[in-house]
């Protein structure tokens, strides 16, 4: 049996990941000299209230290698074999910490480990392909070789309310010359090539900006993989959120229109309000 294991940056919801057996290795988020289970042990709007309170975002860790082996141990154990998911390695060390638990286990011939390049649902999209995959009794190898060929058509991207998360958390260099230029810039964010940049600069009201990226998607939605789409966001953005779920709805494309809340470490560097559209693209070449 395939076992099938991610980092708690994944942002799937609780159904997905009961459904599918899938193991959540939570990563910590650091708040002052206290550090919590993402997913688990704290909440993203605590995350916001802290952050606001110290001017700064929480620092994340990833679990240790031991605590990634003992994870690992269990479904090897099992008989099983595994496909573990991470977001992107110039992102975080987690892809580095899971492969050197698989390497201390020497069980490298039974554990794949995927760099999804992505974030958020951008790794859900691919770890629900890996699931459905799974499921029609293909082999370790089989998906991995299917998912080289998924990975890089995930597009992933989101517009933020204010750019002061991202500026204070330094993970997308982009936003930098933008911030304190116009507080009221509300830009796109795309994930390429395992990092983040900033794109398409919008202005106005989040809940008419994030209307206006949607609507920007429709030729690559259009043309994506039919089968799911999600909407990801990180609180404060129900009326947008609707709307965006609406308009998705009217394209009557997509099997499958998901919503789910971000989790705490995405939401540590987006902020409140941050809204996302993903979808698997037709090809490597497509815009985001």
């Amino acid at each position: 049996m395939i076992k099938i294991f991610a980092d708690s940056t994944c942002d799937l919801n609780d159904d997905q990941i009961k459904d599918n057996d899938i193991t959540i290795i939570p990563l910590f988020i650091v708040l002052g000299e206290e550090s919590y289970k993402d997913r688990y042990e704290i909440t993203p709007n605590e995350i916001y209230k802290w952050s606001d309170a110290n001017k700064t975002t929480p620092k994340t860790a990833c679990r240790s290698i031991a605590d990634t082996m003992d994870e690992f141990k269990k479904a090897l154990d099992n008989g099983d074999e595994i496909i573990a998911f991470t977001i992107s390695s110039d992102m975080s060390g987690t892809n580095n910490t899971m492969n050197l638990a698989a390497s201390e286990l020497e069980a490298e011939d039974r554990i794949s480990i995927i760099d999804s390049r992505s974030l958020s649902t951008g790794i859900g999209l691919q770890i629900l392909k890996a699931c459905e995959l799974a499921k029609q009794g293909k082999s370790r190898s089989e998906i991995v070789n299917e998912l080289a060929d998924i990975t890089p058509r995930v597009r992933a991207s989101f517009v933020v309310d204010t750019l002061t998360y991202l500026h204070r958390g330094g993970r997308c260099s982009s936003t930098a010359a933008l911030f304190g230029n116009a507080l009221s810039l509300k830009p796109k964010i795309i994930v390429k090539n395992g990092k983040m940049e900033a794109t398409t600069k919008y202005r106005g009201k989040i809940d008419k900006v994030i209307e206006k990226y949607a609507k920007n998607l429709e030729e690559n939605l259009l043309k994506a993989d039919s089968s799911r789409v999600f909407i990801t966001h990180s609180g404060n953005c129900e009326e947008a959120v609707n709307n965006v779920e609406a308009y998705l709805k009217g394209l009557n494309y997509f099997k499958e229109i998901v919503i789910t809340r971000a989790g705490g470490v995405i939401s540590s560097h987006c902020g409140p309000g941050t809204l996302g559209v993903l979808f698997i693209a037709d090809s490597k070449d497509a815009e985001y």
